[in-house]
C-alpha cells in the first residue's frame, strides 16, 4: 500500500508540475494578446503557473512555499514564458493539449490545497476553500495584472465549480482515511467536469429575476386605474 500511495504520489507531483508549464504558457499567451516584452511574458508566466501555490503556503504559514524551495516549479514556470514567447499555440491539437493539461491540473491542485489545509490542522471547510485558491489564484492574479475581470467570476465554461467538486472529494475521502483515492477522485471529477462545461458550454447563472405574483400586479394595476378615474374606494352608506 506504502508502494502505492509513494507511485501515486509520484503521479501527482508530475500532473503538478504539468500544470505549473501549461499555466505558465497560458499566461504567456495572455501576454501575447496583451502584446507584452519578454519581461511581460515571464511575470504573468510565473504568476499564472504559480500563482495559486504562493498564496496557498503564504496563509497556511506552514515554511517557505514551495514554489521557492522545489527549482523545478520556478524553472518550469519560466520556461513556459519562453515557449510561448516563441511558440504561437494556434494550431487544433496545440489548443487541445494545453485544454486538456489545464483541466487536469485543476484536479490535482485543488486535491493538494485541500489536502495540506488537512495537514495544517484547519477544518473542512478552510480546506475546501483553499483547495480552490489553490486551483484558481494564479489564474485570477494574471487576469487583474491584465485589468481583465477574472475568469472564475462568471462569463466562461465552469473553472471555479470544478475546483469546488475536487475539493470536496478530497476532503471528503481524506476524512475517510484514504487520501490517495481521494486524490485520484479529486483528479478526475475536477477534470472531466471542466472538459465536459467546454464541450458542452456549462455555465453558471449571472443574475436571478424573480416573477411578481400576479395577484399582486394586478392589485396594482387595478389601484392605479381607480386613482385615475377618481373613483372612491369608501362604500357609500345605506
Amino acid at each position: 500500500m506504502d508502494q502505492t500511495a509513494e507511485t501515486f504520489s509520484q503521479i501527482l507531483r508530475f500532473v503538478d508540475l504539468a500544470g505549473v508549464l501549461t499555466n505558465a504558457i497560458l499566461g504567456g499567451i495572455a501576454a501575447r494578446s496583451a502584446r507584452l516584452d519578454i519581461v511581460g511574458f515571464v511575470i504573468l508566466a510565473v504568476m499564472s503557473g504559480l500563482g495559486g501555490g504562493l498564496i496557498r503556503d503564504t496563509l497556511l504559514q506552514q515554511g517557505t512555499p514551495v514554489a521557492l524551495t522545489d527549482p523545478a516549479y520556478l524553472a518550469l514556470a519560466i520556461a513556459g514564458a519562453v515557449i510561448a514567447f516563441f511558440v504561437p499555440f494556434r494550431g487544433r491539437w496545440s489548443q487541445r493539449s494545453l485544454i486538456l493539461i489545464d483541466a487536469l491540473a485543476i484536479g490535482c491542485w485543488a486535491a493538494v490545497g485541500a489536502q495540506k489545509s488537512l495537514d495544517a490542522g484547519l477544518g473542512w471547510l478552510a480546506a475546501v476553500a483553499m483547495g480552490i485558491v489553490t486551483a484558481v489564484g494564479g489564474g485570477a492574479v494574471r487576469d487583474v495584472m491584465l485589468l481583465r475581470i477574472p475568469r472564475i467570476f462568471g462569463g466562461n465554461t465552469l473553472y471555479a465549480t470544478s475546483a469546488l467538486v475536487s475539493s470536496v472529494a478530497m476532503v471528503l475521502l481524506s476524512s475517510l482515511g484514504m487520501p490517495t483515492l481521494g486524490s485520484a477522485v479529486a483528479l478526475a471529477s475536477g477534470a472531466l467536469l471542466s472538459l465536459l462545461a467546454r464541450r458542452f458550454g456549462w455555465t453558471l447563472p449571472t443574475e436571478v429575476r424573480i416573477p411578481r405574483p400576479r395577484l399582486l400586479s394586478d392589485m396594482r394595476r387595478r389601484f392605479r386605474r381607480r386613482a385615475g378615474t377618481g373613483e372612491s374606494h369608501v362604500d357609500p352608506p345605506a
